[in-house]
C-alpha cells in the first residue's frame, strides 16, 4: 500500500513538452490542488492514521447538513471531492485541520508519482478487446467463429466451467493506478503537473496523485518499518 502524501485534482488532457536538450516527450497535464485538510485520523482514536483531504468547489445548498457540519468544524467551505490518504503519524503531525496544501508543498520536478483514477468505460467487450486474445483463422472454411474465445471447459468431467475464466464482460470504469510515473515539469503558480505517459480516466476525471512507493527513499522507509515491526513481534 502506498502510504506517501498526495493531492487530489483532475485530468485536463495530453500535450507535448520540449526538454532542454531539444527532445519532445508526451505528457498528461493534471490540475492538482489546492487541497484542504478536512480531518486527521489517528491510531489512538480511529485505529489507523490518515489525512482527510478535500478538493474542488461545491454549492452549499447541495450539501447535507451533517456533512456541512464537518466543513464548518474544519473552518472550510464545502468541497466537491473528499478522500482519505493513509499516511504515517509523523506526516500527520506536520499539518493542521483547515490547512491548504498546494502542488509546490508536496511534489518536486523529476520525482516519481503514482496516479489513481477511474479508467474509461468500454461497455460489454469481447475477449479480443478485453484480454487481447488472438482471432481465429480467417479462411474460407471458418464461419461465425472469427472472434470467439474458444473452448471454455470439458464435456463430462467436471461438467462445468471453472471460475475465473477469461470471458466477455464489462470492461473499464474501474479503479486503476499507474505506478512510477515521472514528473516532467511542475507549474506551481497554476497548480499543474505534467506527467510523462498516460493516466487513467477521461478528461476532467478525478485523480489522486501521490509520491511513488517505488522510489528509493520510499522503498527504504517501507523496509525499515517492516524490520521494526518484525523485531517488535519477536520481543
Amino acid at each position: 500500500m502506498n502510504r506517501n502524501l498526495g493531492l487530489i485534482g483532475r485530468k485536463m488532457g495530453c500535450t507535448q513538452l520540449f526538454l532542454e536538450g531539444g527532445d519532445v516527450v508526451q505528457v498528461t497535464v493534471l490540475e492538482i490542488g489546492p487541497c484542504t485538510v478536512l480531518a486527521k485520523r489517528t491510531q489512538a482514536k480511529d485505529g489507523y492514521s490518515a489525512l482527510c483531504l478535500a478538493w474542488g468547489d461545491r454549492l452549499e445548498r447541495l450539501v447535507k447538513r451533517p456533512v456541512l457540519g464537518q466543513y464548518k468544524k474544519a473552518n472550510a467551505k464545502p468541497m466537491k471531492v473528499v478522500r482519505e490518504l493513509r499516511v504515517p503519524e509523523d506526516v500527520i503531525a506536520k499539518y493542521e485541520v483547515g490547512q491548504q496544501l498546494a502542488v509546490g508543498d508536496v511534489f518536486k520536478k523529476g520525482e516519481l508519482v503514482d496516479v489513481t483514477g477511474t479508467s474509461k468505460g468500454r461497455g460489454f467487450a469481447g475477449v479480443i478487446k478485453r484480454y487481447r486474445f488472438n482471432s481465429f483463422v480467417a479462411g474460407h472454411g471458418t464461419h461465425e467463429y472469427f472472434r470467439h474465445s474458444g473452448s471454455i471447459g470439458q464435456n463430462m468431467t467436471p461438467g462445468r466451467t471453472y471460475p475465473g475464466l477469461r470471458m466477455p464482460g464489462h470492461m473499464g470504469a474501474c479503479r486503476a493506478t499507474t505506478v512510477g510515473m515521472r514528473l516532467a515539469d511542475i507549474d506551481a503558480d497554476q497548480g499543474l503537473l505534467m506527467i510523462r505517459g498516460s493516466v487513467p480516466g477521461h478528461r476532467n476525471a478525478i485523480v489522486v496523485v501521490r509520491k511513488s512507493h517505488r522510489s528509493g527513499e520510499a522503498r527504504k522507509a517501507i523496509l525499515t518499518a517492516k524490520a521494526a515491526a518484525a523485531s517488535a513481534k519477536k520481543k
